[in-house]
């Protein structure tokens, strides 16, 4: 077992949220349920090999922004596949590639390029760049390269 992990606190769908994050991200797998009685206590699982924790705590703490999970994605396929998973259901986009899924959880859907377009020496460009993820909800790389490139 890793020596930090993430703990999750749901009020009752730990499982449900668990099955859903393992069946979007690859090299993902549910490793322990723990039931007290019919009820479901605590979900052990990974997603792409990071341990996570999820408990059923009941209502009295919330998700907030505060707490997310960033998804490194390596093109604009991976982002759409990815972003649209993660909001299946009823999850609402925010914006700069941040969104919260059906149980309230924020994620950052962020494509590689990104931070190859806006850490360069050439200040210019990266303002550019940052100005442009700005006005966008999911990020769009070739968005993000025309602006790089003073074509947006």
């Amino acid at each position: 077992m890793p020596k930090i992990q993430p703990f999750l606190w749901f009020d009752t769908q730990a499982e449900e949220a668990m099955n859903f994050y393992v069946a979007i991200f690859p090299n993902s797998k549910v490793l322990n349920v723990t039931r007290n009685g019919d009820t479901v206590f605590t979900t052990e699982f990974e997603l792409d090999g990071q341990r996570i924790t999820a408990l059923n705590g009941g209502p009295y703490f919330k998700f907030t922004e505060a707490m997310s999970f960033f998804v490194d994605c390596a093109d604009q396929a991976e982002v759409d596949c990815y972003w649209d998973a993660l909001l299946a259901g009823g999850g609402q986009p925010s914006q700069c590639g941040w969104l919260k899924d059906r149980f309230g959880f924020s994620w950052q859907v962020i494509p590689r390029q990104l931070h190859q377009l806006m850490n360069t020496p050439d200040a210019a460009q990266s303002k550019r760049v940052h100005e442009a993820m700005m006005q966008m909800v999911k990020l769009d790389v070739a968005a993000l390269e025309a602006a790089a490139a003073g074509q947006a």
